[in-house]
């Protein structure tokens, strides 16, 4: 398949630059692979799809304030963004620069810490942090909330709190498991009430997220790596619901990705523990775990539209997509959901 399979159209003013007033205000766009309808609603109508006993599963990863500005020791500026943490001194990160940095390079950030550039692979940096606090403190500390680069503004004060879902426990993610942003705790007392499974999985987001495909074909394209981790409650809850013929309800991309990259390399059965993948989910993947698919509206030719198209199917996704678009939906990371259902 082509890269070009997956583009699309998108009027540059539904890319949402702010959320909505409550998290639950959002619409919702209900699909199902085998209907050819959709069914527009309100995310606040989710528990009307769920039925006692189904799983929901959460990605609970927190999004640390990954970006960082300073200079080069030669007075250039530079724009830090934190990949992923290595240990409490040492990361991967993404630099924008006018000149890229040489290994053994100074970096002043926040014209507090110095970060010495240890390697480059590709756009992909190593920096030693050189400074006595913990990486993770640094960014509390110094960095700004990581907005993705189709929001066009600066990060201000609401996204610190709206950038995050109310169920973030796990600091090391560079940027929000969007389709989580929804739900408020009202949301979540009401499905625990009517007897639907609360589960939780941990990915670390990484900034590869936004990354474009830049090949033609999608089978030559290198998919980034990621970090998961599945504790025993949420295998043992999923394992309960299949054997009940229930239904798993994935929240997001990367709780789908867990799940699936988890199944893969366990004979399709779920494991307890932690690992990484880069699973790269394309249309004829088969799946394993996930009966159902929350999700936000995603960016043209991504690989996270590539993991919706294989999920519901190529000409099913085109077309709701098209009717969001002729029906005003909000886009992306601050935007609308959509919820997918595989079943009949």
């Amino acid at each position: 398949m082509k890269t070009d399979d997956f583009d699309y159209h998108l009027p540059e003013e539904l890319i949402a630059q702010l959320p909505l007033a409550n998290r639950a205000d959002s619409r919702l766009l209900y699909v199902n692979k085998n209907s050819p309808g959709l069914c527009d609603t309100a995310f606040i109508n989710l528990p009307a799809y769920l039925r006692p006993g189904d799983v929901v599963v959460f990605n609970n990863t927190r999004v640390v304030k990954a970006r960082l500005a300073g200079t080069k020791s030669t007075g250039g500026k530079v724009e830090i963004m934190i990949e992923r943490l290595l240990d409490k001194h040492l990361a991967r990160a993404l630099i924008r620069a006018s000149h890229a940095p040489a290994p053994g390079s100074l970096l002043q950030l926040e014209g507090e810490i110095t970060a010495r550039v240890e390697t480059r692979d590709q756009d992909m940096y190593t920096l030693r942090f050189l400074h006595p606090l913990p990486l993770i403190d640094i960014l509390d500390q110094y960095g700004q909330t990581p907005l993705p680069p189709y929001i066009a503004r600066t990060a201000a004060d609401i996204d610190e709190n709206r950038y995050q879902t109310v169920f973030a426990q796990k600091s090391g993610a560079v940027a929000a498991p969007t389709a989580g942003l929804h739900f408020d705790e009202t949301m979540l007392e009401k499905l625990q009430a009517m007897g639907v499974g609360i589960a939780y999985i941990t990915l670390h987001v990484g900034a590869g997220t936004f990354q474009p495909v830049r090949v033609e074909n999608i089978d030559q394209h290198v998919m980034h790596t990621e970090q998961y981790h599945i504790p025993a409650e949420t295998v043992e809850m999923i394992r309960s619901c299949k054997s009940a013929d229930r239904s798993v309800l994935a929240v997001g991309t990367t709780s789908l990705r867990a799940l699936e990259a988890c199944a893969q390399a366990n004979e399709g059965k779920l494991a307890v523990g932690m690992n990484e993948t880069n699973l790269f989910i394309t249309p004829g993947y088969q799946f394993r775990i996930v009966d159902r698919l929350l999700t936000n509206f995603h960016l043209p030719r991504s690989t996270l539209l590539m993991l919706v198209s294989a999920f519901a199917g190529m000409a099913t996704i085109r077309h709701a997509y098209q009717h969001a678009i002729e029906n005003r939906y909000r886009f992306f990371s601050y935007g609308d959901a959509m919820l997918i259902d595989s079943q009949s």
